[in-house]
Protein backbone atom coordinates (compact mmCIF):
# COMPACT_ATOMS: atom_id res chain seq x y z
CA UNK A 1 0.00 0.00 0.00
CA UNK A 2 1.10 3.67 -0.37
CA UNK A 3 1.18 5.47 2.31
CA UNK A 4 2.60 9.08 2.39
CA UNK A 5 2.22 12.09 4.94
CA UNK A 6 3.36 15.74 3.23
CA UNK A 7 4.03 18.34 5.46
CA UNK A 8 3.44 21.89 3.73
CA UNK A 9 3.62 25.66 4.54
CA UNK A 10 1.04 28.18 4.43
CA UNK A 11 -0.61 28.74 0.74
CA UNK A 12 1.55 26.29 -0.65
CA UNK A 13 -1.21 24.42 -2.64
CA UNK A 14 -2.40 21.79 -0.02
CA UNK A 15 -5.96 21.49 -1.04
CA UNK A 16 -4.81 21.43 -5.12
CA UNK A 17 -2.41 19.01 -4.66
CA UNK A 18 -5.18 16.59 -3.20
CA UNK A 19 -7.30 17.64 -5.98
CA UNK A 20 -5.39 16.90 -8.70
CA UNK A 21 -4.64 12.87 -7.68
CA UNK A 22 -8.65 12.23 -7.73
CA UNK A 23 -9.53 10.90 -10.99
CA UNK A 24 -13.39 8.83 -12.09
CA UNK A 25 -11.81 5.55 -11.70
CA UNK A 26 -11.08 5.61 -7.90
CA UNK A 27 -13.07 5.98 -4.79
CA UNK A 28 -11.81 7.96 -2.54
CA UNK A 29 -12.63 9.29 1.01
CA UNK A 30 -10.94 12.56 2.28
CA UNK A 31 -11.65 13.93 6.07
CA UNK A 32 -11.08 17.28 7.27
CA UNK A 33 -11.33 19.01 10.22
CA UNK A 34 -13.00 22.67 9.60
CA UNK A 35 -15.85 23.87 8.12
CA UNK A 36 -14.13 26.51 6.09
CA UNK A 37 -11.66 23.12 4.69
CA UNK A 38 -14.97 21.23 4.22
CA UNK A 39 -16.30 24.32 1.85
CA UNK A 40 -13.05 25.01 0.04
CA UNK A 41 -12.36 21.06 -0.65
CA UNK A 42 -15.98 20.86 -1.53
CA UNK A 43 -15.73 23.67 -4.58
CA UNK A 44 -12.75 22.64 -5.95
CA UNK A 45 -13.69 18.44 -6.35
CA UNK A 46 -17.10 20.02 -8.09
CA UNK A 47 -15.10 22.59 -10.49
CA UNK A 48 -12.78 19.74 -11.26
CA UNK A 49 -15.85 17.08 -12.28
CA UNK A 50 -17.01 20.31 -14.14
CA UNK A 51 -19.76 21.25 -11.83
CA UNK A 52 -20.99 17.74 -11.00
CA UNK A 53 -20.25 15.94 -7.91
CA UNK A 54 -18.91 12.36 -8.61
CA UNK A 55 -19.91 9.53 -6.79
CA UNK A 56 -16.49 8.09 -6.02
CA UNK A 57 -15.32 10.79 -4.23
CA UNK A 58 -16.79 10.78 -0.79
CA UNK A 59 -16.44 14.50 1.73
CA UNK A 60 -16.54 14.62 5.42
CA UNK A 61 -15.74 16.87 8.24
CA UNK A 62 -14.35 14.76 10.90
CA UNK A 63 -16.88 14.62 13.33
CA UNK A 64 -19.29 13.57 11.01
CA UNK A 65 -16.90 10.88 9.65
CA UNK A 66 -16.46 9.84 13.12
CA UNK A 67 -20.01 9.85 14.33
CA UNK A 68 -21.76 8.55 11.21
CA UNK A 69 -19.38 6.08 9.47
CA UNK A 70 -17.70 4.68 12.61
CA UNK A 71 -19.94 5.03 15.55
CA UNK A 72 -23.66 4.89 13.86
CA UNK A 73 -22.91 1.44 11.79
CA UNK A 74 -21.64 -0.14 14.84
CA UNK A 75 -22.90 1.19 17.94
CA UNK A 76 -25.84 3.24 16.94
CA UNK A 77 -27.92 0.39 18.77
CA UNK A 78 -26.50 -0.90 21.50
CA UNK A 79 -25.47 2.68 22.87
CA UNK A 80 -28.63 4.69 21.70
CA UNK A 81 -26.88 8.20 21.40
CA UNK A 82 -29.23 11.31 20.33
CA UNK A 83 -26.20 13.17 18.81
CA UNK A 84 -22.86 14.45 19.30
CA UNK A 85 -22.09 17.47 21.54
CA UNK A 86 -19.09 19.75 20.32
CA UNK A 87 -19.31 22.64 22.74
CA UNK A 88 -16.22 22.42 24.86
CA UNK A 89 -17.49 24.54 28.04
CA UNK A 90 -19.94 22.14 28.69
CA UNK A 91 -17.59 19.59 27.74
CA UNK A 92 -15.52 20.39 30.23
CA UNK A 93 -17.75 21.38 33.00
CA UNK A 94 -20.11 18.42 33.15
CA UNK A 95 -16.85 16.19 32.46
CA UNK A 96 -15.17 17.34 35.62
CA UNK A 97 -18.65 16.82 37.09
CA UNK A 98 -18.69 13.03 36.26
CA UNK A 99 -15.00 12.50 36.87
CA UNK A 100 -16.26 13.90 40.87
CA UNK A 101 -18.52 11.59 41.07
CA UNK A 102 -16.86 8.15 39.63
CA UNK A 103 -17.70 7.96 36.49
CA UNK A 104 -14.91 5.69 34.55
CA UNK A 105 -14.67 4.58 30.84
CA UNK A 106 -16.75 1.34 31.68
CA UNK A 107 -19.97 3.01 32.60
CA UNK A 108 -21.95 4.54 29.43
CA UNK A 109 -22.25 7.62 31.48
CA UNK A 110 -18.54 8.88 30.51
CA UNK A 111 -19.34 9.11 27.20
CA UNK A 112 -22.24 10.96 27.13
CA UNK A 113 -24.54 13.27 29.02
CA UNK A 114 -27.13 12.52 30.52
CA UNK A 115 -29.54 13.56 28.08
CA UNK A 116 -27.56 11.21 25.99
CA UNK A 117 -25.29 13.40 23.38
CA UNK A 118 -21.96 12.06 22.89
CA UNK A 119 -18.72 14.01 24.14
CA UNK A 120 -16.91 14.72 20.86
CA UNK A 121 -13.78 14.41 23.04
CA UNK A 122 -14.35 11.08 23.84
CA UNK A 123 -15.81 9.25 21.00
CA UNK A 124 -12.58 7.78 19.27
CA UNK A 125 -12.10 6.55 23.01
CA UNK A 126 -15.97 4.97 22.83
CA UNK A 127 -15.01 3.20 19.62
CA UNK A 128 -11.73 1.73 20.93
CA UNK A 129 -13.48 0.70 24.57
CA UNK A 130 -16.08 -0.99 22.46
CA UNK A 131 -13.59 -2.82 20.00
CA UNK A 132 -14.98 -1.69 16.70
CA UNK A 133 -11.48 -0.49 15.46
CA UNK A 134 -11.41 -3.29 13.31
CA UNK A 135 -14.97 -3.20 11.88
CA UNK A 136 -14.13 0.61 10.69
CA UNK A 137 -10.85 -0.53 9.22
CA UNK A 138 -12.79 -3.36 7.17
CA UNK A 139 -15.68 -0.95 6.36
CA UNK A 140 -12.88 2.06 4.76
CA UNK A 141 -11.62 -0.97 3.32
CA UNK A 142 -15.31 -2.57 1.51
CA UNK A 143 -15.86 1.35 0.36
CA UNK A 144 -12.81 2.81 -0.72
CA UNK A 145 -9.37 2.48 -2.53
CA UNK A 146 -7.89 5.64 -0.48
CA UNK A 147 -8.24 7.38 2.55
CA UNK A 148 -7.28 11.45 2.59
CA UNK A 149 -6.87 13.43 5.56
CA UNK A 150 -6.80 17.02 4.50
CA UNK A 151 -5.03 19.27 7.46
CA UNK A 152 -3.80 16.54 9.53
CA UNK A 153 -2.33 18.44 12.26
CA UNK A 154 -5.84 19.23 13.74
CA UNK A 155 -6.60 15.62 14.82
CA UNK A 156 -5.13 15.46 18.58
CA UNK A 157 -5.77 13.87 21.90
CA UNK A 158 -7.96 10.63 21.56
CA UNK A 159 -8.60 10.92 17.83
CA UNK A 160 -4.97 10.55 17.55
CA UNK A 161 -4.98 7.25 18.99
CA UNK A 162 -7.79 6.40 16.74
CA UNK A 163 -5.67 7.97 13.67
CA UNK A 164 -2.78 5.99 14.85
CA UNK A 165 -4.87 2.49 14.54
CA UNK A 166 -6.24 3.33 11.32
CA UNK A 167 -3.10 3.68 9.79
CA UNK A 168 -2.87 0.35 9.68
CA UNK A 169 -5.50 0.11 7.61
CA UNK A 170 -4.49 -1.85 4.30
CA UNK A 171 -5.56 0.60 1.89
CA UNK A 172 -3.38 4.02 -0.15
CA UNK A 173 -3.28 6.88 2.28
CA UNK A 174 -2.26 10.35 1.90
CA UNK A 175 -2.07 12.88 4.59
CA UNK A 176 -1.60 15.87 3.79
CA UNK A 177 -0.98 19.20 7.10
CA UNK A 178 1.15 22.16 8.64
CA UNK A 179 2.43 21.16 11.89
CA UNK A 180 2.76 25.19 12.66
CA UNK A 181 -0.60 25.44 11.69
CA UNK A 182 -2.10 23.10 14.45
CA UNK A 183 -3.99 25.83 15.86
CA UNK A 184 -7.33 23.71 16.69
CA UNK A 185 -7.25 20.15 18.86
CA UNK A 186 -10.31 18.02 17.58
CA UNK A 187 -10.02 16.62 21.57
CA UNK A 188 -8.73 17.51 24.66
CA UNK A 189 -9.58 14.36 27.30
CA UNK A 190 -6.79 14.26 30.05
CA UNK A 191 -3.43 13.61 29.40
CA UNK A 192 -4.02 11.40 26.32
CA UNK A 193 -1.27 13.25 23.45
CA UNK A 194 -1.00 16.21 25.50
CA UNK A 195 2.35 16.79 24.10
CA UNK A 196 1.74 15.46 20.83
CA UNK A 197 3.19 18.81 19.20
CA UNK A 198 6.15 19.55 21.66
CA UNK A 199 8.35 18.60 19.34
CA UNK A 200 8.32 18.21 15.05
CA UNK A 201 10.47 15.48 14.85
CA UNK A 202 9.11 13.05 17.43
CA UNK A 203 5.10 13.95 15.52
CA UNK A 204 6.54 12.81 12.25
CA UNK A 205 8.05 10.17 14.09
CA UNK A 206 4.47 8.86 14.95
CA UNK A 207 3.58 8.26 11.37
CA UNK A 208 6.74 7.17 10.09
CA UNK A 209 6.91 4.55 12.61
CA UNK A 210 3.56 3.07 10.55
CA UNK A 211 4.94 2.99 7.88
CA UNK A 212 4.13 6.44 6.31
CA UNK A 213 6.99 7.76 4.02
CA UNK A 214 7.40 11.49 4.52
CA UNK A 215 7.58 14.35 2.09
CA UNK A 216 8.54 17.26 3.65
CA UNK A 217 9.68 19.01 -0.17
CA UNK A 218 6.59 18.53 -2.01
CA UNK A 219 4.73 21.79 -0.60
CA UNK A 220 7.20 23.95 1.27
CA UNK A 221 7.26 26.71 -1.14
CA UNK A 222 3.90 29.40 -0.87
CA UNK A 223 2.16 30.58 -3.65
CA UNK A 224 0.19 32.90 -2.09
CA UNK A 225 2.45 34.90 0.05
CA UNK A 226 5.55 36.49 -0.94
CA UNK A 227 9.74 36.16 -0.50
CA UNK A 228 9.05 39.39 1.93
CA UNK A 229 6.55 37.90 3.92
CA UNK A 230 8.04 34.03 3.47
CA UNK A 231 11.64 36.03 4.77
CA UNK A 232 10.15 37.44 7.72
CA UNK A 233 8.21 34.20 9.00
CA UNK A 234 11.34 32.29 8.49
CA UNK A 235 13.44 35.28 10.37
CA UNK A 236 11.57 35.82 12.87
CA UNK A 237 9.06 32.51 13.71
CA UNK A 238 11.96 29.88 12.66
CA UNK A 239 9.11 28.39 10.45
CA UNK A 240 10.84 27.08 6.76
CA UNK A 241 8.58 28.92 3.89
CA UNK A 242 9.34 30.22 1.11
CA UNK A 243 7.51 31.56 -1.72
CA UNK A 244 6.75 30.20 -5.47
CA UNK A 245 6.49 33.78 -6.39
CA UNK A 246 8.78 36.35 -8.22
CA UNK A 247 12.00 37.57 -5.99
CA UNK A 248 10.93 41.55 -6.80
CA UNK A 249 8.03 42.80 -6.14
CA UNK A 250 5.79 45.59 -4.38
CA UNK A 251 4.76 44.06 -1.27
CA UNK A 252 5.92 44.79 2.16
CA UNK A 253 5.73 43.62 5.97
CA UNK A 254 6.42 46.17 8.25
CA UNK A 255 5.84 47.41 11.46
CA UNK A 256 3.77 50.58 11.63
CA UNK A 257 4.19 53.00 14.75
CA UNK A 258 2.66 56.17 13.37
CA UNK A 259 -0.66 56.76 15.08
CA UNK A 260 -2.35 58.70 11.60
CA UNK A 261 -0.93 55.58 9.39
CA UNK A 262 -2.46 52.95 12.10
CA UNK A 263 -5.58 55.32 11.69
CA UNK A 264 -5.83 55.00 7.91
CA UNK A 265 -5.16 51.42 8.22
CA UNK A 266 -7.71 50.27 10.48
CA UNK A 267 -10.30 52.62 8.70
CA UNK A 268 -9.59 50.66 5.38
CA UNK A 269 -12.40 48.61 4.87
CA UNK A 270 -10.33 46.64 2.04
CA UNK A 271 -8.14 45.48 4.78
CA UNK A 272 -8.78 42.73 7.23
CA UNK A 273 -7.85 43.01 10.46
CA UNK A 274 -6.72 40.34 12.82
CA UNK A 275 -6.55 39.96 16.82
CA UNK A 276 -5.25 36.97 19.10
CA UNK A 277 -8.92 36.89 20.06
CA UNK A 278 -12.37 38.95 20.97
CA UNK A 279 -12.18 40.32 17.30
CA UNK A 280 -16.20 39.61 17.19
CA UNK A 281 -16.18 42.81 19.55
CA UNK A 282 -14.94 44.77 16.73
CA UNK A 283 -17.84 44.22 14.34
CA UNK A 284 -17.19 43.21 10.55
CA UNK A 285 -13.97 43.11 8.82
CA UNK A 286 -12.38 41.61 11.75
CA UNK A 287 -11.49 38.05 13.02
CA UNK A 288 -9.13 36.00 15.26
CA UNK A 289 -5.99 34.71 14.21
CA UNK A 290 -6.54 31.11 14.07
CA UNK A 291 -9.95 31.39 12.44
CA UNK A 292 -8.56 32.29 9.32
CA UNK A 293 -6.89 28.90 8.98
CA UNK A 294 -7.83 27.66 5.43
CA UNK A 295 -8.55 31.47 3.63
CA UNK A 296 -6.25 32.81 1.26
CA UNK A 297 -8.27 35.55 -0.56
CA UNK A 298 -6.88 38.52 1.71
CA UNK A 299 -4.82 41.02 -0.47
CA UNK A 300 -3.85 43.03 2.79
CA UNK A 301 -3.99 41.96 5.88
CA UNK A 302 -3.35 43.92 9.49
CA UNK A 303 -2.22 42.00 12.36
CA UNK A 304 -2.86 43.20 15.51
CA UNK A 305 -0.09 42.10 18.33
CA UNK A 306 -1.36 41.51 21.65
CA UNK A 307 1.04 42.55 24.32
CA UNK A 308 2.84 39.32 24.41
CA UNK A 309 3.66 39.53 20.89
CA UNK A 310 4.44 43.42 21.83
CA UNK A 311 6.94 42.26 23.97
CA UNK A 312 8.23 39.56 22.20
CA UNK A 313 9.04 41.32 18.84
CA UNK A 314 10.09 44.50 20.44
CA UNK A 315 13.47 42.30 21.78
CA UNK A 316 13.59 39.98 18.73
CA UNK A 317 11.97 37.06 20.30
CA UNK A 318 8.68 36.05 18.20
CA UNK A 319 9.91 32.96 17.69
CA UNK A 320 10.38 32.10 21.38
CA UNK A 321 6.59 32.56 21.25
CA UNK A 322 4.54 30.08 22.80
CA UNK A 323 4.04 27.16 20.22
CA UNK A 324 0.34 27.88 19.92
CA UNK A 325 -0.03 31.88 19.95
CA UNK A 326 3.34 31.23 17.40
CA UNK A 327 1.18 28.91 15.15
CA UNK A 328 -1.74 31.51 15.47
CA UNK A 329 0.60 34.49 14.35
CA UNK A 330 2.19 32.55 11.27
CA UNK A 331 -1.26 31.45 9.77
CA UNK A 332 -2.70 35.36 10.64
CA UNK A 333 0.56 36.46 8.84
CA UNK A 334 0.62 34.09 5.57
CA UNK A 335 -3.24 34.85 4.81
CA UNK A 336 -2.30 38.18 2.61
CA UNK A 337 -1.38 38.15 -1.04
CA UNK A 338 0.53 41.37 -0.91
CA UNK A 339 1.27 43.62 2.37
CA UNK A 340 1.14 42.25 6.36
CA UNK A 341 0.76 45.56 8.31
CA UNK A 342 2.01 44.92 12.24
CA UNK A 343 0.57 47.30 14.67
CA UNK A 344 0.73 47.20 18.59
CA UNK A 345 -2.94 46.43 20.24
Amino acid sequence: MDKKIIFAVAGSGKTTHIIKGLSADKRSLIVTYTNSNYDNLRIKISDKFNGEWPENVTLMTYFSFLYKFCYKPFLADTVKARGILYDQKILTDEQKTKRKHGATQKKPEYYMTTNRYLYSNRLALLLEKQNVIKDVKSRIITYFDEFVIDEVQDISGEDFGLLEHLMLTDINMLFVGDFYQHTYKTSVNGNTNKNLFDDKTKYESRFTSKGFLLDTTTLTNSWRCSRNVCDYVRNNLGIAIYSHRPGIENTSIEYVTETKRIDAILADSRIVKLHYDKSSKFGAGHKNWGDTKGEDHYHDVCVILNEIATSKRNSGKLQDLAPLTKNKLYVAITRARNNVYLVDA
